[in-house]
């Protein structure tokens, strides 16, 4: 009797462990867990009891003081608090697969080709300058205006959560459209903040940097494939970025398109050593009731050796990272971002106009809700019309627009350019606008994805059949 408890308690953990990795290997698992953290944030930011330590643990500081023989002390890295940690240093992992992604559709997926990758690049580049030029027409000559990068951005995460809630409602094509869109929106996303959101630049670190990155480049070249290698002039790329003025998280990118994409061992090495191990390891008996024996397990690890080095070290990296960042980092950096003190209501009139401050929250409202959806639509529009890019199989304009609209849930990459803008105004107008802008990129993606959602639903009647067959193929 005293050995059921145990039992009891055993088969729970493993009934727990087995729902948790499903659960993480659903679709939808990492957008109901950022929409979960938003909203704890929200809560952190603005319960009377939390509000206080919620603010002053992100600005705790978080860097290593050293102190030389003579006295003095060298603090590294300069001004990090937790806050900074999250958004310069753990967002590099992030912008590092992202990098990873990016370079593995190039090379193999939706944009390996020309004829594959110019419709949804056009889209991309329309959904990025629509919100753009519509935020710029609300703020143009308010303080403001600097904000225009905020609303160009497409949150993949919650776009394919909401895309498998759909399930076959939506052409399997459309989805790889909105998929290849939100990777080439991102590459556009990378190049914004690194070109208008930067500080002063200081020349003599970036010039190291470029440095490490042609050594970088050289030992690719020469077959160098261990990781721990990359992994430290990775490091030094970011310290390097860190103090240039251009902001850290660049390095991330940087460095993704520098590991190597070639396996260390070739087709014909791998079936040869395959065969020798797997030979070896039927040859060798076992002791009865003992598998596997000492030489199996040799031949096991040989074999799980050989299998590891022929995948390439930028699948194994982007694998080994992927559900850290979509299930640790994203999480925390909602966490850290999201949370905004709502002194007064005025933060949810989006609409509100000041002839001084502009309008952040109208500018990245209408350009989310209106602009990626008008600009993913008409420019791809325009593609097809001079046949310089393909319908996506199976659909049809209205359905297409209403997929343009899960591209107007921004969050992630948004919020991330709204923690970069208005630097240069007063800090209670700078922090005053951020929070405006988090509030509209939070309403902004929300009234997206739900007009995205309500005009699949309608557009998708009638229609089942084919688009179930067109799910299917």
């Amino acid at each position: 009797m005293r050995l059921i408890p145990i039992y009891t308690w055993n088969k729970g953990i493993r009934n727990f462990e087995l729902r948790r990795k499903k659960f993480l290997h659903r679709p939808w698992a990492q957008g109901v867990i950022l929409l979960g953290c938003v909203l704890l944030a929200m809560l952190l930011a603005n319960l009377p009891f939390t509000r206080e330590g919620y603010r002053s643990f992100l600005e705790t500081a978080f860097n290593i003081t050293l102190t030389t023989p003579g006295g003095s002390q060298i603090v590294f890295p300069r001004g990090m608090t937790i806050e900074k940690f999250i958004n310069d240093i753990l967002m590099v992992v992030f912008f590092f697969t992202v990098g990873l992604e990016i370079r593995r559709e190039i090379a193999h997926g939706e944009l390996s080709s020309p004829r594959k990758a110019l419709m949804p690049v056009i889209a991309a580049f329309g959904g990025v300058l629509a919100p753009a030029l519509i935020y710029t027409l609300v703020n143009h000559g308010t303080a403001a205006a600097g904000g225009w990068g905020i609303p160009t951005a497409t949150d993949i995460a919650f776009a394919v959560c909401i895309l498998s809630v759909l399930g076959k409602r939506v052409p399997v094509s459309l989805k790889v459209f909105l998929t290849a869109l939100a990777i080439a929106d991102d590459l556009i996303a990378i190049l914004v903040v690194a070109l208008f959101y930067g500080g002063n630049v200081q020349f003599l670190p970036l010039l190291i940097a470029a440095a490490v990155i042609a050594f970088t480049l050289l030992l690719r070249r020469l077959g160098e494939k261990r990781i721990a290698i990359y992994l430290t002039l990775a490091i030094a790329v970011w310290v390097l970025f860190y103090y240039s003025g251009i902001h850290a998280t660049m390095s991330g990118v940087v460095m993704a398109f520098l590991i190597p994409a070639t396996p260390r061992y070739g087709k014909s090495y791998f079936d040869h050593k395959w065969q020798l191990y797997l030979n070896r390891f039927r040859e060798y008996e076992e002791p009865e009731g003992v598998f596997p024996s000492g030489p199996q397990r040799h031949c096991l690890r040989k074999l799980d050796e050989l299998a590891t080095g022929s995948m390439d070290m930028s699948y194994r990296v982007e694998h080994a990272l992927s559900d850290w960042v979509n299930f640790l980092i994203m999480p925390v950096f909602a966490l850290a971002n999201a949370g905004v003190e709502i002194s007064d209501l005025s933060y949810f009139n989006v609409f509100h106009f000041d002839a001084a401050l502009g309008s952040v929250g109208m500018g990245i409202f209408l350009g989310l809700l209106l602009g990626k959806p008008l600009g993913i639509t008409l420019t791809s529009f325009l593609a097809v019309k001079c046949k310089a890019g393909e319908m996506p199989a199976g659909a049809n304009w209205p359905m297409f627009f209403a997929v343009a609209c899960l591209g107007g849930i921004g969050f992630t990459m948004s919020i991330f350019v709204d923690t970069l803008s208005f630097g240069d105004q007063l800090p209670e107008v700078t922090a005053h606008m951020r929070d405006a802008g988090k509030i509209a990129v939070l309403l902004g993606s929300l009234c997206s994805g739900l007009l995205g959602t309500v005009l699949v639903g309608i557009f998708s009647k009638g229609r089942g059949p084919k688009c179930a067959q067109d799910c299917d193929e």
